[in-house]
């Protein structure tokens, strides 16, 4: 028996990836699908196979289904390489499970990504958790901001009863397995096992404090459930940040072809991180959890065996946004605090889709964080977006004498996705719909399920670009 924490098991795919640009993103090949499929079922087996099943026999699996964006999700091929293999290994059901990211909803999610496609054809179940109903819970972590500087803004989250009742009161009867994409993020680092449980808090739980106490509520959660088994997507990673533009790929997306897998989160995650060249000191909340005990004796790469080979994995990639952005669009950050996880990325990120991907217009101006010098707050001109609530406190007002409440659109929160897509579209032009790209009606038609079944997902307005909601 190895005398480390943690195993981590690597798998290097031989296929051959796409030799046309990133830029066109398209299905895998069959060969590297057949290759997929071979290789999950070598993992799994040397896990131990049907013997990680538990008392029910069922299998709860959670993708990174943020978004249906190019790259952004855990590759469909490798969901149905991992539904194909319990399937066959005599599962009782299959469960399909994601709380897509603010401003959108899971549903939409699932049919962009053919998540739904796969799950009827197996049979397996979908769960769209922003539909669920949920039950409160603490973000113990810290204590409140009046009781504690830099405290938390909210210590309460709602996670939905399908967490709680299959994940977390009867963990011992049911297998939770992780599948995370192998992504960079340009607010927590990295991307991967911990953070991708971040889809447990409900959408509207998730904007407060999505700013530098992020990494310490990520290890909150953690802290209340961990999966008994990751694997790591990489046949694709994704450097400066999650949800790169598609027009940037060939600068943020890299053919790594590997998989990664362990039945230690931690573990798995410190690994994924170590392939771009990052540690625990880039991504915090994985710092965090290993300094409050969750990562079941993992305190660094040291506690780790690798069952594989990563020798040739020495560059250090960023994490942060790849360095474009539209040159009419002045962007103005406060020399006190700007979030990167919040105020700063948040904005940013979806400004560099909007402009490269969808032709966004720009001449206006961006105000976020705090401590600006009031000289250029009073030279701006013309229509300006203030980002979170501390640029709302410190300039808001200020803005709205001098230009009218019309000309300033205000997205308050420390990350809130949806009035942010909400303000951009209106200001760049952009056409919400042209974000999910499914016919109008059949659209329309899976938001008002969402909306019958209760979803709480924060959705934009559809007519965004036409009329000003913020």
């Amino acid at each position: 028996m190895s005398q480390k924490a943690a195993s981590v098991v690597v798998k290097r795919l031989q296929t051959p990836h796409q030799t046309e640009p990133f830029t066109r993103f398209k299905p895998l090949s069959q060969a590297m699908k057949d290759e997929i499929f071979a290789s999950v079922a070598d993992i799994f087996e040397t896990a131990g196979g049907k013997k990680l099943l538990k008392n029910s026999a069922d299998v709860y699996l959670k993708p990174n289904g943020i978004d249906s964006k190019a790259y952004s999700y855990t590759r469909p091929e490798v969901i149905e390489a991992v539904i194909h293999y319990w399937k066959e290994s005599g599962a009782r059901r299959i469960y399909l499970f994601e709380n897509s990211t603010q401003s959108n909803f899971t549903r939409m999610v699932f049919a962009l990504t053919g998540y739904s496609d796969i799950c009827k054809r197996y049979g397996a179940r979908e769960i769209y958790l922003d539909e669920e109903k949920s039950i409160p819970f603490t973000f113990n972590g810290k204590a409140p901001e009046s009781l504690e500087k830099d405290g938390y803004i909210k210590t309460t989250f709602m996670i939905p009863m399908f967490i709680t009742e299959n994940l977390i009161d009867n963990a011992n009867d049911n297998l939770y397995i992780n599948l995370p994409k192998l992504k960079t993020h340009s607010m927590a680092g990295v991307t991967l096992g911990v953070k991708n449980q971040w889809a447990f808090p409900q959408p509207g739980d998730r904007r407060p404090d999505h700013n530098f106490n992020l990494a310490s509520k990520l290890a909150d959660v953690l802290g209340y459930i961990q999966p008994d088994f990751t694997l790591i997507e990489g046949i694709e990673a994704v450097i400066y940040g999650h949800y790169p533009a598609t027009a940037l790929a060939d600068k943020c997306v890299l053919p790594f072809r590997i998989l990664l897998a362990s039945a230690n989160v931690t573990a798995a995650d410190l690994t994924g991180a170590k392939l771009f060249g990052l540690s625990q000191q880039d991504a915090l909340h994985l710092k965090i959890a290993i300094e409050r005990g969750y990562s079941r004796g993992v305190k660094s790469m040291d506690d780790v065996e690798i069952i594989g080979d990563i020798s040739d994995f020495r560059e250090h990639y960023s994490w942060d946004l790849y360095p474009q952005f539209p040159g009419d669009v002045t962007i103005l950050k406060g020399s006190e605090r700007c979030c990167r996880e919040g105020c700063r990325n948040n904005p940013l990120t979806v400004i560099q889709c909007m402009a490269y991907d969808y032709q966004g217009k720009g001449g206006w101006t961006l105000v976020m964080g705090k401590g600006h010098d009031p000289a250029l707050i009073d030279a701006i001109k013309g229509r300006t977006l203030v980002a979170g609530h501390c640029a709302i406190e410190e300039t808001g007002s200020r803005l709205v004498a001098r230009l009218g409440r019309k000309n300033v659109y205000f997205t308050g929160f420390c990350n809130d996705l949806c009035a942010t897509t909400n303000a951009l579209c209106h200001l760049m032009k952009v056409n919400p719909l042209l974000m999910a790209p499914l016919p109008f009606l059949k659209s329309v038609k899976l938001l008002i399920l969402a909306k019958l079944k209760g979803s709480q997902a924060n959705i934009p307005f559809i007519f965004a670009h036409k009329v000003k909601v913020v």
